[in-house]
């Protein structure tokens, strides 16, 4: 796909779920007016935002768009999400009123017509009372004289007043009133639509909390059936995705030092996608990764991330190898341990191929010892496929962050054999960690960050 056919396909899809919000929150919740128009300018700007903020966060002149925009589309996210989750109890309330309201409406068809109020007793007539000489002659009675007459038809009887509409009548009431001031529709909509608020906000909210807390160390063993015993014990300290950028600062490097250094780790290594920018703007908070301590050295090899800076990746390979961290561009070396000897791997990310720069395998994994383990860092865990077939015993992997966002997990499998944590592809093993940062929204929902202590057994060890 060309860029213009990605742009494009972003754009699409923040004008139809806005598209969609807007359907949801404000044209099914208020009435025509000036609040409304107000409303749907806001929503107007805030998608305008989203497309801005993921091409400026990449520039200089961008990062003061990075905390606005990514918030929004974390929140845009989950009011969808909770939106469409409230679809089918929305349009079973619907269903049930207007049922109710046939029922209401059959009730006054075929209801019975009052019966007509008796009618008076007829009042016995006198003779006419003669008023003038002319009377008693026979003539019609003067001016001004009544006669009545049993003959003379009722007065007509006054027909009930229609009931006047009840305030559950309308639906342009104003907000705040009742169920029954607002009318039945816009009450479902409004609680949807406030319920779709609530829930986004709650979720976002304890996401930017997990995302910007300390990771998770997990402890994981792994068997692999030809290793020495000697090496049984040796031990990784495995981060991926620390993402150093506009919304990290030297804080997030200096608590990932000091917890990986806590774990007194045989080997580091880091797993890809360290920055998001050039060496001018993250240079300095780079810079505490110099403090990182093993055993046998810190290892890195290049991730996604890291092509698409605006000076690639060949600037922070040399800044790292100026702090002490070795990066590992499709080669391998040798971790001697207790007098046995591991091979360790790394391969570079699958998205240096356009530019030549892509995974090696066979540089790095050909003409060794395969009688003894080895161990690879790629970034990608679909990378496992081609380590498999070269004979690989583990694969470190990162990339996947986990999903980051539920139910962003259910998606990453389209595109990767492991979303987290210890799988199997075509015999080898692989672990992929989530990853100790976040990319985009500063949010992390049912996969918080992480730290891995890896520890390598013998089988049946």
């Amino acid at each position: 796909m060309t860029v213009v056919g990605f742009v494009s396909l972003i754009v699409g899809v923040v004008a139809l779920v806005h598209y969609y919000l807007w359907r949801r929150l404000i044209r099914a919740t208020t009435a025509e007016g000036r609040t409304r128009r107000v409303l749907t300018w806001i929503l107007a700007g805030l998608a305008v935002l989203v497309p801005v903020t993921l091409v400026g966060s990449r520039s200089e002149w961008g990062h003061f768009l990075a905390w606005p925009g990514f918030f929004w589309i974390a929140v845009m996210f989950y009011l969808s999400v909770f939106l469409v989750l409230l679809e089918i109890p929305r349009a079973l309330a619907l269903l049930v009123l207007r049922r109710s309201e046939r029922r209401r409406t059959r009730a006054a068809l075929t209801a019975p017509l009052p019966a007509p109020a008796a009618l008076p007793e007829p009042v016995p007539v006198s003779e006419p009372v003669p008023v003038s000489g002319d009377a008693a002659s026979g003539d019609a009675p003067s001016r001004g004289a009544t006669r009545l007459s049993v003959e003379d038809p009722p007065a007509a009887l006054a027909a009930p007043a229609p009931p006047a509409a009840g305030p559950g009548d309308g639906a342009g009431s104003p907000a705040g009133a009742g169920p029954e001031a607002i009318g039945r529709r816009l009450f479902i909509a409004r609680t949807a639509a406030a319920v779709a608020g609530v829930g986004a906000l709650a979720t976002v909210g304890n996401g930017v909390r997990t995302a910007l807390g300390d990771p998770v160390i997990e402890s994981v063993r792994v068997a692999l059936p030809k290793l020495d015993p000697r090496l049984s014990g040796l031990r990784f300290a495995v981060v991926s995705d620390i993402h150093l950028g506009p919304l990290t600062g030297t804080a997030h490097a200096e608590r990932i030092v000091r917890m990986v250094n806590s774990l007194e780790a045989d080997v580091v290594a880091i797993v890809g996608d360290l920055v998001d920018g050039t060496v001018a703007q993250l240079g300095t908070v780079a810079r505490p990764l110099r403090g990182l301590e093993s055993r046998y050295g810190t290892y890195f090899v290049t991730g996604n991330h890291e092509y698409y800076t605006a000076n690639g990746p060949g600037e922070w390979i040399e800044e790292l190898r100026h702090l002490g961290v070795r990066p590992l561009q499709n080669e391998r070396v040798e971790i001697a341990h207790g007098g046995a000897v591991l091979d360790l791997a790394g391969v570079n990310d699958v998205a240096g191929g356009p530019a030549g720069d892509g995974p090696d395998f066979e540089r790095a994994l050909g003409g060794r010892d395969r009688s003894r383990s080895t161990v690879l860092l790629a970034h990608q865990p679909v990378q496992a496929h081609q380590a498999a077939a070269h004979g690989v015993d583990l694969q470190l992997s990162g990339h996947t962050h986990g999903g980051q966002m539920v139910p962003f997990n259910l998606v990453v499998p389209l595109q990767q054999p492991v979303v987290s944590g210890l799988g199997e592809v075509d015999g080898t093993q692989v672990y992929v960690t989530r990853g100790a940062g976040f990319w985009g929204p500063p949010v992390r929902v049912g996969a918080p960050p992480e730290i891995t202590l890896l520890e390598l057994r013998g089988e049946g060890s």
